[in-house]
C-alpha cells in the first residue's frame, strides 16, 4: 500500500472512530485529539525506522509503528472490530502475509511469539495481553473493556525467517455503550498502583536518545527483588497522545547478565521522535503478580516540570491478561 493511501485510510478510520457515538442512543461530543508528527518504532525494525528516516523538510517518511494495519507485506486482520463495554468477549485476529495466507511461524521475542497491546484513545485504559495461536494462525484472547469508546489494538511481532524485521501493526476496536471521554492525566514523576509507588527520573527528548529510570518501592521501602517478566525486570510501552503512535522499549540489561540488579531501578533508553505528550506504561512483576504503572510525560521536559497531579492507575484488569 502506498504511503498516501495509508494516510488516507488512517484518517478515515479516525473519522469513523470519533465521528459517531458508541452504541445505540444519544450522540456524544466529538473527541478533539492532539495533532503531532509521527514517530519511528523503538522496538526492532529497520535502521530507517530507528532513526526516523526524515526527508529534507524534516518530516518522517517512514510511517511510525502501530499506525498502519498493513506493512512490509503483512496485514493485521481483526475479526472482532466491536465489543460491548463491561462484558467479557473473545478478541480474535490473524496476521496475513502478502498472499493473504495466515502467518503460522514467528520468532519468539521475550518468551512470546506475539505481544498484543490494547489501549483506549484517551490513554486511560491499557492492556498488555498474550493471546494464544491456533494451528490455522488465528489468535484469540479474552477481553473485558471497562468503558465505551475507541480503542487501538497493536500486534508486536517478528515473522519467522532470515532477515525478518520486527513489525507493529495496529487496528481500531470499538466498545459500544455510553461514552464519557476522560481527560489525560497531568504529568507527574510518581505513579501509584496496587500499593506500589514508582518514581520516574529522566526525560524524553525529541530526536535524541535518553535514559529513563523507574524506581519501584512499596510501603516506603525499595523493592530489591523484582521478578523476571517475559525475560526482563520490566517492559515499557509509550503511546503518543493524539495518534497513539507506538514505541515498545526494552530495558537496559537483563536478568542473569551479571550486572543487572533485580530492582529497585529499571533503566530504559528511549528516543521521542517528536515534540508532544506521551503516556508511558511500565509492566513489572513482584511476588508472582504483574503490575502496571502509568505516567504522562512531555517530550523535552522533566517528568515533574509541568503542573503536578496524581497519575491515574491504568485499567489493567488487576493483572489479568498479562
Amino acid at each position: 500500500m502506498h504511503t498516501g493511501l495509508r494516510i488516507t485510510a488512517f484518517a478515515a478510520a479516525l473519522a469513523a472512530t470519533f465521528g459517531t457515538a458508541y452504541g445505540v442512543g444519544r450522540g456524544v461530543d466529538p473527541v478533539v485529539a492532539e495533532s503531532e508528527p509521527a514517530p519511528h518504532d523503538e522496538h526492532g525494525g529497520s535502521t530507517a525506522r530507528q532513526h526516523g528516516d526524515k526527508s529534507h523538510e524534516g518530516q518522517e517518511r517512514t510511517p511510525p509503528g502501530g499506525l498502519q494495519i498493513s506493512e512490509g507485506g503483512y496485514t493485521l486482520d481483526l475479526a472482532t472490530p466491536r465489543v460491548t463495554a463491561g462484558r467479557s468477549a473473545e478478541l480474535r485476529f490473524t496476521v496475513r502475509d502478502a498472499n493473504g495466507d495466515a502467518v503460522t511461524a514467528y520468532q519468539r521475542e521475550h518468551d512470546k511469539e506475539l505481544h498484543l497491546v490494547l489501549a483506549s484513545r484517551d490513554l486511560v485504559t491499557y492492556r498488555h495481553l498474550h493471546p494464544t495461536r491456533a494451528a490455522d494462525g488465528t489468535w484469540s484472547t479474552p477481553v473485558d473493556l471497562p468503558a465505551a469508546g475507541g480503542y487501538r489494538v497493536f500486534a508486536d511481532f517478528t515473522p519467522a525467517g532470515k532477515g525478518a524485521e520486527n513489525l507493529t501493526l495496529g487496528a481500531d476496536l470499538a466498545a459500544s455503550g455510553r461514552y464519557r471521554p476522560a481527560r489525560l492525566p497531568a504529568p507527574d514523576a510518581t505513579a501509584r498502583t496496587d500499593g506500589y509507588e514508582v518514581e520516574l527520573a529522566g526525560a524524553l527528548h525529541p530526536g535524541k536518545a535518553s535514559e529513563l529510570k523507574l524506581k519501584v518501592s512499596r510501603d516506603g521501602e525499595p523493592v530489591n527483588d523484582l521478578q523476571p517478566y517475559l525475560g526482563a525486570y520490566g517492559h515499557l510501552v509509550a503511546l503518543r497522545s493524539g495518534d497513539l503512535a507506538y514505541l515498545h522499549v526494552h530495558p537496559n540489561g537483563e536478568p542473569g547478565d551479571g550486572t543487572t540488579a533485580p530492582g529497585p531501578e529499571v533503566s530504559f533508553t528511549a528516543t521521542a521522535p517528536s515534540d508532544g505528550t506521551y503516556r508511558l506504561f511500565l509492566d513489572f512483576r513482584h511476588q508472582g503478580e504483574v503490575h502496571t504503572a502509568a505516567f504522562t510525560v512531555r517530550a523535552g521536559s522533566a517528568p515533574g516540570a509541568q503542573e503536578s497531579a496524581p497519575a491515574a492507575t491504568p485499567e489493567h484488569a488487576d493483572g489479568h491478561g498479562h
